[in-house]
């Protein structure tokens, strides 16, 4: 059983710092795909960033810059460091990892979401 948990949201005045992390349980490690999405109220989920196995990483116009994606495999871990928040960041950010093996249907799994408010 797969099972994603985000920490590291919260409260932080525009121009701050913080730091998400996503814990994937389960014994699989080398996602093909792991991302941090986000949804705002009365908005639809948007793609923030994503890494690929290769290291590969791509961020949406709004994250360049300013945040960074990093994965771990050992820990199974996915982190997002986001600088210079800007109050528009606020919204729930999701944790997803991609699956996909030949032979095999692909697997897609998210993560509850952790709220951050950027705020003064």
């Amino acid at each position: 059983q797969v099972q994603l948990m985000e920490s590291g949201g919260g409260l932080v005045q525009p121009g701050g710092s913080l730091r998400l992390s996503c814990q994937v349980s389960g014994t699989f490690q080398n996602w093909n795909v792991m991302s941090w999405y986000r949804q705002a109220v009365g908005k639809q989920r948007e793609l923030v960033a994503n890494i690929r196995s290769s290291r590969v990483r791509n961020y949406a116009d709004f994250a360049k810059g300013r945040f960074t994606i990093s994965r771990d495999n050992a820990k199974n871990t996915v982190d997002l460091q986001m600088n210079s928040l800007k109050p528009e960041d606020t919204a729930v950010y999701y944790c997803h990892v991609h699956r996909a093996v030949v032979g095999l249907p692909t697997s897609d799994y998210w993560g509850p979401g952790t709220q951050v408010t950027v705020s003064s």
